[in-house]
């Protein structure tokens, strides 16, 4: 109730959670997390990583926030854990949540940008753990500008970490996890910005590409023991407001302007207010694992987004013609779109009904 409150009246315009499109889900009551054991997959829906003990997970930016607590909850699952790190300060505090001397917990550094990095990062996964089977394409920045007011360094760098990240995290380990045929899974954080538009455009397109990826992999790679998945959530403790840090210099705005104290003020406050109702990262990298073990396609964490999820579903078909298309065109278009929205709502519906009594 907190959270929703805080979310409803916050002046920065935080960019709400979204899911599904379908009406049916949104009026559905919000079903908790479970172990992947405790209810038999829907006919025909893969699970590759309903069983993660022994299996090895590669997270990117796991030394804090989300990536955080699903190190930690991969980890307390028994899989062996590589996760990568910009700062050193941040990897050292990472690595007191673990037992001391963890020998299923390794660490690389690594900037997800770096394409020849991302590959000799792989090559050490393997290296120390074997085949990697989740791929956690988690690493992100919170990029706040405007689209109206961003520059083309904005934009470089916003669709260069969160977009440009994860493709070079699929084009590497991608290959690998398909040729090894042991079942895997690609996790991609998104956010609730990945369905829901609000007023930091360049973070907003970002989450929105990643979503489409992972909607195409999935229809893609049906029934070839590979599960997608994307996590959308609305508040997590992390340090994603403090992404500036990070900005490579070629990338930094020259002259920006300096927000004024008004601004500045309501950011402290803001971030005052994230740390008090912000979920655990580690309750959301524990919801997040029971998502890829189910292999649900869209894991979401904060249904208080409910209701601008429904609006923005009704905005759309609101919007389509009344007139019924030409049967031909129709036909046309059936032969290239796809039926993994019909699939994912119908099996889901079907886990969350009640068992009927004999």
């Amino acid at each position: 109730m907190e959270r929703r409150q805080f979310l409803q009246s916050s002046s920065l315009g935080v960019a709400a959670a979204a899911t599904s499109a379908f009406s049916s889900l949104l009026s559905a009551p919000v079903a908790a997390a479970a172990p992947a054991a405790a209810t038999a997959p829907a006919a025909g829906h893969q699970r590759p990583l309903a069983e993660v003990r022994g299996k090895v997970a590669f997270i990117t930016g796991g030394s804090s926030g989300i990536g955080l607590g699903l190190a930690q909850a991969c980890s307390e699952a028994g899989m062996r854990v590589i996760f990568t790190y910009l700062n050193e300060a941040h990897r050292d505090e990472a690595l007191t949540h673990f037992k001391p001397g963890n020998a299923g917990v390794h660490t690389l550094k690594l900037d997800v940008t770096d394409r020849d990095a991302m590959q000799r990062a792989a090559d050490e996964a393997e290296r120390v753990f074997g085949r990697v089977h989740l791929l956690c394409n988690n690493a992100g920045i919170g990029l706040r500008t405007p689209a109206k007011d961003a520059s083309y360094k904005d934009w470089d760098w916003g669709l260069g970490v969160n977009l440009g990240g994860v493709v070079n995290g699929l084009v590497t380990f991608l290959p690998r996890m398909r040729a090894h045929g042991e079942g895997a899974h690609v996790l991609t954080t998104g956010s609730s910005a990945s369905l829901v538009a609000g007023n930091v455009g360049v973070y907003v397109t970002s989450k929105f590409a990643v979503m489409g990826l992972m909607e195409s992999l999935r229809d893609e790679l049906d029934g070839q023991n590979i599960g997608i998945s994307i996590f959308c959530p609305g508040l997590v403790k992390s340090n994603i407001a403090a992404s500036e840090r990070n900005r490579p210099a070629e990338l930094r705005v020259d002259g920006a302007p300096t927000p004024p104290a008004e601004t500045a003020a309501q950011m402290q406050e803001f971030m005052r207010r994230f740390a008090e109702v912000g979920m655990e990262p580690l309750e959301a990298g524990r919801l997040v694992l029971a998502g890829v073990q189910h292999n649900d396609l869209y894991i979401l964490s904060h249904g208080e987004f409910r209701n601008v999820m429904r609006e923005r579903a009704e905005a759309l078909m609101a919007s389509l013609p009344s007139a019924p298309p030409p049967p031909a065109r129709a036909a046309l278009t059936r032969t290239y779109t796809t039926t993994i929205y019909a699939r994912e709502r119908d099996w889901r519906l079907k886990e969350r009904a009640p068992a009927r009594k004999t």
